[in-house]
């Protein structure tokens, strides 16, 4: 079955599982995924190899200046199947989903002129259409006019233990009540933050997928679909 060349935005909270479900989504309709929240991560990680931290407080004057430096893409590893994010011409795929990064992506994606470069990089990679997009802002600053909207949620509890179990799988032991912690901090950033927060658009669906397998998810947007071709 073909599918016409749709924007699908997903926005939603951190851990909710989009990026997993948008991937799915792309795979299923033949489309391209842009994972938005890695390329944050991707400019954090960044911040963080040029010392641009200082604890928490990160040096804004000083990431202006080298935000030109600042080069992300994408590209397919044919050996593991998966679309893997790579910054200034390495993979970092792994890097970015570390702890450490998580705990100073929130800062990093508040800065405006940040914001601005990515989401006009994010703009030129899917005018064309055919394409899922997952992260904070997607479907109110990156793309209004997308096709289909989707906002997901899903317990703090919930998004906690996946976040235990996803760092587990590779071989990163952190106590769950700190991955709790760290959701929460960065639930009421990405909401209060003065640049994109998040929240829902208008004409977004909301998906609560705290006790939803994949399959079901699938199967909720696979029907969500046919009001669209």
């Amino acid at each position: 079955m073909e599918f016409k060349k749709l924007v699908v935005a997903i926005d939603g909270f951190s851990s909710c599982g989009k990026s997993t479900f948008a991937k799915a989504i792309a795979r299923k309709l033949g489309y391209v995924f842009i994972d938005s929240g890695a390329m944050y991560r991707a400019a954090t990680l960044f911040c963080l190899q040029h010392k641009l931290f200082t604890g928490e407080e990160l040096n804004t004057v000083r990431l202006l200046k080298m935000l030109g430096e600042i080069k992300i893409s994408f590209n397919f590893n044919p050996a593991s199947s998966a679309i893997e994010t790579w910054l200034n011409g390495k993979n970092v795929e792994s890097e970015i989903r570390g702890i450490e990064v998580s705990n100073h992506v929130s800062a990093v994606s508040q800065v405006k002129e940040v914001r601005q470069k990515l989401v006009a990089l994010q703009q030129e990679i899917g005018k064309e259409g055919g394409i899922v997009m997952d992260g904070r802002d997607i479907g109110t600053v990156v793309f209004p006019h997308a096709d289909i909207k989707l906002f997901m949620t899903a317990s703090v509890e919930v998004r906690a233990q996946r976040r235990y179990l996803e760092l587990k799988g590779k071989g990163n032991e952190v106590p769950l009540d700190d991955i709790k912690a760290n959701i929460e901090k960065r639930d009421h950033i990405d909401q209060t933050r003065q640049e994109s927060p998040l929240r829902k658009a208008s004409d977004a669906v909301l998906l609560d997928n705290s006790f939803m397998t994949p399959e079901e998810q699938m199967n909720w947007f696979m029907e969500l679909l046919k009001k669209y071709n």
